[in-house]
C-alpha cells in the first residue's frame, strides 16, 4: 500500500510490468475495485499549499482526503466508470516491522520539513511534508460517509484492501484493482490500473513544466508471459526485493531477482533461499514461505452485492460544506454537472441498446 511520496511502500515490479496506456473512458462501465487507503494517502500527500501544509478547514480539520476522494470519485463517473472502494482490515503481524519503519521516516520527515521551513526553502518543505501524511481512524470514518452519501460501495476487508480487491476481479465481480502498488499483481489481480488518482495535467517536481498523467493499465498473464515466469516466481521476486511483509535481500533488484528466479536450479522457494545464503550470506529474517503463501492465499471477507445508489446532495454538502467548510457553490456545481452527465450517458446507452 503506497502511501506518500519519499516512502517506499509494497513491492517494486516497476520495471518488469508491462504497462499499456489507456484512455480514461476506456474504462467506462467496468467496475474498479480501488485500494481505498492507498488513493487517500495520494490525496494527503499531494494535496497541500506550496509550504507543504495540508488543506485543512477553518477549524484545523485535514480535509485534503475528502477533498481528493469528492472530486476524483465525480470524474471517474464522469467518464462512466463504476467504482467501488476496498478498505484494509487488520494488518498480518508481518507489517508490524514495516509500519514501524514507515513510523520512523515519518517522524524524521517532519523534522526535515521544519527545518525548510525556518529556511524558507518551500519547495523543499513541500517534498518533506508529503512524506509525514497520516490517515487516522477518523479520516476512514468520515471517507467512508462520504462514499456512502455519493452512493458508492464500499467493500472492508479482512485484512490487506488488495488482496480483496484481486480477489474480486478473480471472481468476475470487478474489471480491475486500481492502486499505484503492485501488490495487487502477486495477490493475482488479473487487471491493475494504475494512476486513476493522478490522471491529468501535473507539474514536474523542482521543474517550472508540466506533463499528462494517463492510466495505465496491467494484464498480469501478459506481464507473465513476456517476463517468461510463473505467478509464484514473481511472488519470489517479491520476496528478494522485498514487500510489506518481508526486508529484501540487499542489492538485488527486480532484474538481478528475475534473473536469480529463472536460473536453471531455482524451482522451489527451497532454491531460493538457498541460493541466497549461498550468494548473499543472506537469511530472510521471517518464514518466506508463510510470505509466499499470504499473497497465494490470502485472506478475504464474503462479497457483499455491489450497489450503485443516486447521490444524496444534502448529505453530501452537510459533510463538505456544513462540517467542513467547501463552498457550497462549488459542490453544487459540481453535483449538477455530474448528475447531467450521467444522464446524458444513460440516455446515450439506452439508445446504444436499441440499434
Amino acid at each position: 500500500m503506497a502511501m506518500c511520496p519519499g516512502i517506499i511502500m509494497g513491492v517494486d515490479l516497476g520495471e518488469l510490468a508491462l504497462k499499456h496506456t489507456i484512455p480514461l473512458d476506456s474504462l467506462s462501465g467496468k467496475i474498479i475495485a480501488i485500494d481505498s487507503y492507498n488513493i487517500l494517502y495520494q490525496f494527503l500527500a499531494s494535496i497541500r499549499q506550496e509550504d507543504g501544509t495540508p488543506l485543512a478547514d477553518f477549524k484545523g480539520n485535514i480535509t485534503a482526503h475528502l477533498s481528493g476522494l469528492f472530486y476524483r470519485s465525480v470524474r471517474l463517473l464522469e467518464n462512466g466508470m463504476r467504482p467501488v472502494f476496498v478498505f484494509d482490515g487488520p494488518p498480518n503481524r508481518l507489517k508490524y516491522k514495516t509500519q514501524q519503519q514507515r513510523s520512523e521516516i515519518k517522524k524524521k520527515a517532519e523534522v526535515l520539513w521544519k527545518e525548510a521551513l525556518a529556511q524558507e526553502r518551500y519547495t523543499d518543505a513541500k517534498k518533506f511534508a508529503q512524506a509525514t501524511s497520516r490517515l487516522t481512524p477518523e479520516m476512514v470514518a468520515e471517507s467512508k460517509k462520504l462514499l456512502d452519501a455519493m452512493g458508492l460501495p464500499v467493500v472492508q476487508a479482512k485484512s490487506d484492501a488488495e488482496a480483496q480487491a484481486a480477489m474480486m476481479v478473480q471472481k468476475g465481480l470487478a474489471y480491475a484493482t486500481a492502486s499505484q502498488d503492485f501488490d495487487s499483481m502477486l495477490f493475482g489481480s488479473p487487471i491493475l490500473v494504475r494512476n486513476l488518482s493522478i490522471t491529468g495535467r501535473r507539474k514536474v517536481p523542482r521543474q517550472d513544466r508540466y506533463i499528462m498523467v494517463e492510466p495505465e493499465e496491467i494484464n498480469l498473464q501478459e506481464t507473465l508471459t513476456n517476463l517468461g515466469i510463473t505467478r509464484e516466481k514473481l511472488i519470489f521476486i517479491g520476496l528478494l526485493i522485498g514487500t510489506d511483509f518481508n526486508d529484501g535481500v540487499k542489492r538485488v533488484g527486480p532484474k538481478t531477482a528475475l534473473k536469480i528466479v529463472k536460473e536453471k536450479e531455482i524451482s522451489s522457494l527451497d532454491d531460493i533461499v538457498n541460493y541466497v545464503k549461498v550468494k548473499y550470506d543472506y537469511q530472510f529474517e521471517v518464514d518466506a514461505q508463510e510470505v509466499v503463501d499470504i499473497f497465494l492465499d490470502p485472506p478475504y471477507a464474503e462479497f457483499p452485492k455491489l450497489v450503485w445508489k443516486d447521490a444524496d446532495h444534502e448529505a453530501i454538502k452537510k459533510i463538505l460544506v456544513d462540517e467542513h467548510d467547501f463552498s457550497a457553490e462549488r459542490i453544487d456545481t459540481t453535483l449538477e454537472n455530474l448528475k447531467k452527465i450521467t444522464k446524458e450517458k444513460s440516455a446515450q446507452s439506452h439508445l446504444d441498446k436499441w440499434f
